[in-house]
């Protein structure tokens, strides 16, 4: 988590100075929405992967796939290719994703997994105080492609430590973990087809494509993309999802709407400061920085509130805490503010998901049996990346509109900014739904050690 957090953090404030290099700044919002739209695909593989034969085996091959993609970012000659990077980077990020949250939920007993969630938000403390000023810097002076192909030599450390340590527990140990769990979803509740995921993929991809411009081709595609969204997407989610049901699919749906304003928000920022606050590149970074601290933070507080503090109103604060960054972004907009407001609603959103992101992880465990962690987790990363494209694509459209009737770029970041509130403003009034009944409680045994030393399903 450590070393892959380098990546991540090092990635974002270089998207938008390879775009405007490639000559694809109107392409922006495909290639930061290609990365979500692949990871729709990877959790799906990841969450049944995981509960068939334990988390060990997708987050290997997600750890060492991200090598691969990386390096194809870093050969980009187009912002096609480096859209396709992303893509391929957004399926082994899902994979990692979700096996992650899966092996929290098989390993660890109810009273320690906010912690664990916790000390992972931790593992990014260091990448975020130096990945992204070290990539903004690296960037000036020499060029992007160069970081990708340094993050592609530091993303094999934990790739290669993946295959060497999990190789001796890719058998009995990770069959016993998903011992059980394949067809024991009963009638109410089915495994996503990954032909399902795949056509959910394109469908956000041909979405956020769609949403770059306004002419009969890119037209025909945000069609697609919506038709195919609208008959595939329902089948990748828990039941009575888009209602908002109590437990389980309420939380996947407060998932996707605060990430989708989150990651937007993340998204539009860092393209306002480059392109119309003209900001060097180190002060893109050290907006993801103080994010990536306010996160690790925040997320640490929740992990020690979790037992006083019900989770849903730990979501709920958080949530009000989103809405006031997106209400400071908007602030930036107007030339008299300092771009360094920009900067701190990027850190304020952080605070908000550091609250309300490991809250909502801690929710679906708590609703889903030990047998159903896996499908949970790839449920929670599903619709974190559809929330994502969906706001993410509405959002671009509207900038789109905005930019070409305004004939300038503030009153397009305006417009966006102002938009964010809608999803965030939703997840705040249905955080109660999210709640854990006593009814709903499952009591876990704590681990009992198997015979080859490891912590067994809990």
């Amino acid at each position: 988590m450590f070393l892959t957090g380098f990546a991540a953090m090092a990635v974002m404030p270089l998207l938008p100075v390879a775009a405007r290099e490639l000559d694809g700044v109107g392409l922006y919002p495909l290639v930061a929405g290609a990365f979500v739209a692949a990871s729709l695909l990877g959790g799906v593989l990841g969450g049944s992967w995981a509960d068939r034969a334990g988390a060990g085996r997708p987050l290997t091959a997600g750890v060492l796939l991200s090598v691969v993609t990386l390096l194809v970012s870093a050969t980009s000659t187009t912002i096609w290719q480096l859209g396709a990077g992303r893509f391929t980077d957004g399926i082994a990020a899902g994979l990692v994703a979700v096996s992650v949250n899966a092996a929290v939920g098989q390993s660890y007993p109810d009273r320690l997994r906010a912690r664990v969630l916790s000390l992972m938000s931790a593992c990014w403390i260091v990448p975020s105080l130096v990945g992204p000023p070290l990539a903004g810097l690296v960037a000036g002076w020499w060029s992007w492609q160069a970081v990708f192909y340094a993050l592609a030599g530091l993303t094999a450390i934990p790739a290669t430590a993946a295959v060497l340590l999990l190789r001796g527990r890719s058998g009995r140990s990770d069959r016993r973990a998903g011992a059980g769990a394949a067809g024991e979803l009963g009638p109410a509740v089915r495994r996503p087809a990954p032909s399902a995921a795949l056509a959910v993929s394109v469908a956000a991809a041909l979405t956020q494509y769609g949403v770059t411009a306004w002419d009969v081709l890119h037209l025909l595609c945000a069609g697609a993309g919506v038709a195919l969204l609208v008959a595939f997407a329902p089948r990748l989610l828990p039941p009575r999802t888009w209602r908002a049901a109590d437990g389980l699919p309420a939380t996947v749906l407060l998932r996707a709407l605060t990430s989708g304003a989150y990651f937007t928000l993340e998204a539009f920022v860092p393209l306002l400061l480059t392109t119309v606050r003209r900001v060097p590149g180190t002060v893109t970074g050290l907006a993801f920085t103080g994010a990536a601290l306010a996160w690790a933070g925040s997320s640490w507080v929740q992990g020690r509130l979790h037992h006083r503090v019900p989770r849903h109103r730990l979501v709920a604060v958080g949530a009000a805490v989103m809405a006031v960054a997106v209400a400071v972004a908007a602030l930036c907009t107007v030339p008299a503010v300092p771009p360094a407001v920009a900067v701190s609603s990027m850190v304020l959103a952080a605070v908000g998901m550091g609250l309300a992101a490991p809250s909502l992880t801690l929710l679906s465990l708590a609703h889903t049996p030990a047998d159903r962690q896996g499908y949970a987790s790839g449920a929670m990363q599903t619709s974190q990346n559809l929330g994502q494209t969906l706001v993410l694509a509405v959002t671009s459209a509207l900038f789109t509109t905005l930019s070409v009737l305004s004939d300038g770029g503030l009153p397009a970041f305006t417009g966006a900014f102002a938009l964010l509130a809608v999803p965030i403003a939703a997840a705040a009034a249905l955080s109660g739904r999210t709640r854990v009944t006593a009814a709903a409680t499952v009591r876990r045994p704590a681990p009992e050690p198997s015979a080859a030393g490891a912590g067994s399903r809990t």
